[in-house]
C-alpha cells in the first residue's frame, strides 16, 4: 500500500496494511542553511522511511526577518532562543509590516523545500510544512511576559500586530501553494490552559487560526494540528480545517482513545518523546506502540510522538518506533 493511500484510509477509519508512522525533529545549526536543512531532512527520511515528512525549520523562521536576534543555546528539543525582542512598547505592535516570502529567511526555507522535493527518492512520500500560529510568533518577538501584559493593557495594538503576523503567514502559505506539498503542520502552543484563559485564546488565537486554516487549498489533504502543552484546549480547536490532531497524549488529557472520540479525523501520538523515545529502550518503545495501537484498534491512528523528538534520542529507539508498525497483525 502506498503512503498516501495508507494515511488517507487511516484518516477515514478504513482498513490499512499497517498503522502509519512518522516522527519529526528540529535540526539546530543545519536549519540556518537551505542545503544543510534539506540534506538533514532527506537523510532522516532515507534512514527510517516515515509515512510522511514534516519539514521543521527553526522555530523562529517566520519572524527572523523582523530583526530578532536568536541562537541555539543547546536546547535538547532543538529550538532557538531570542536574545533580543523587537517588541517593548505596546506601540511597537503597530510598526510591524508584512514580510515578503521571497526574501530573507522565508525565501531560504522555500529553497530548502525545493531541494527536499527534488532530492526525495520515494516521490510518493507526502511532505508537510511546519507553521507556527500568529500568537506563537508574537511570543517570539515580544517574550511571553510582554505579550500577556500588552494583551491585557493594550489589546487593540496587539491585534494590529497579530493581523500583520497573520498576513505574513498567509503570504508564505501562498508561496507554498506553488510547491508540491500536501499540507501543513500547524502549531498552536497557546491553546493550553497553563498558558492563558479560554477567553484570551478565543480573542487572540482563534480568529487568526481560522483565517489561516480556512485559506488552505482543498488539494492539501494532510493538514495536521498540534495543540497546546500539557493542558490543551481540545474542544476549542475541533472545528479547524485539519485532518489529524497531535498533542501530548501521554502527559495531558484527553488520552489517545478519548481524544480520538472527540475529533472527526485521525489522531497522531501514542508515544512520549521524553519517557519512551528518549529515556526508554527499544523494548519499552515497542510496548508503548503496541498499547497505542490497542487503545485505538489501529484505526484513525498515526503512530507518533506528542512533540518533536529530542536531538539526543538514541537511534535504536527511533528504529524501534519505525519497526513497531511492521509487527504481524498490527
Amino acid at each position: 500500500m502506498k503512503k498516501r493511500e495508507r494515511i488517507e484510509r487511516s484518516i477515514a477509519g478504513e482498513q490499512t496494511d499497517r498503522v502509519p508512522v512518522a516522527l519529526w525533529r528540529y535540526w539546530p545549526g543545519d536549519d540556518q542553511r537551505a542545503a544543510d536543512l534539506a540534506q538533514a531532512v532527506l537523510a532522516f527520511q532515507e534512514n527510517y522511511d516515515w509515512d510522511f515528512i514534516n519539514v521543521m525549520p527553526s522555530n523562529t523562521f517566520l519572524v527572523m526577518d523582523y530583526g530578532i536576534q536568536d541562537q541555539w543555546n543547546g536546547d535538547l528539543e532543538g529550538t532557538r532562543e531570542c536574545q533580543r525582542a523587537i517588541i517593548n512598547r505596546s506601540l511597537d505592535w503597530t510598526d510591524l509590516r508584512a514580510l515578503d516570502p521571497y526574501r530573507g529567511a522565508l525565501s531560504r526555507h522555500l529553497e530548502s523545500l525545493r531541494l527536499i522535493e527534488s532530492g526525495l527518492n520515494d516521490k510518493d512520500t507526502p511532505i508537510i510544512q511546519t507553521i507556527f500560529n500568529p500568537l506563537a510568533q508574537a511570543q517570539l518577538i515580544a517574550g511571553n511576559k510582554i505579550l500577556l501584559r500588552h494583551m491585557r493593557t493594550n489589546p487593540d495594538r496587539v491585534h494590529t500586530g497579530l493581523n500583520t503576523l497573520t498576513e505574513t503567514t498567509l503570504r508564505f502559505i501562498e508561496s507554498l501553494k506553488r510547491m508540491d506539498i500536501d499540507g501543513i503542520f500547524y502549531v498552536t502552543p497557546h491553546a493550553d490552559y497553563d498558558m492563558m484563559s479560554v477567553e484570551e485564546y478565543q480573542a487572540f488565537g482563534l480568529p487568526y487560526d481560522h483565517k489561516i486554516l480556512d485559506s488552505l487549498p482543498s488539494r492539501w489533504w494532510l493538514n495536521v494540528l498540534n495543540v497546546g502543552g500539557e493542558a490543551p484546549m481540545f474542544k476549542l480547536v475541533d472545528g479547524f480545517n485539519v485532518h489529524i490532531i497531535n498533542w501530548q497524549d501521554q502527559h495531558a488529557e484527553p488520552d489517545l482513545s478519548r481524544g480520538k472520540s472527540l475529533v472527526r479525523g485521525a489522531v497522531a501520538g501514542g508515544l512520549s518523546p521524553l519517557t519512551h523515545i528518549l529515556k526508554g529502550t527499544p523494548a519499552s518503545v515497542r510496548e508503548a506502540a503496541r498499547e497505542a495501537i490497542h487503545q485505538t484498534n489501529g484505526r484513525r491512528l498515526l503512530l507518533s510522538a506528542g512533540a518533536p523528538i529530542y536531538i539526543s534520542t538514541p537511534l535504536s529507539n527511533i528504529h524501534a518506533v519505525r519497526e513497531a508498525v511492521n509487527v504481524a497483525g498490527v
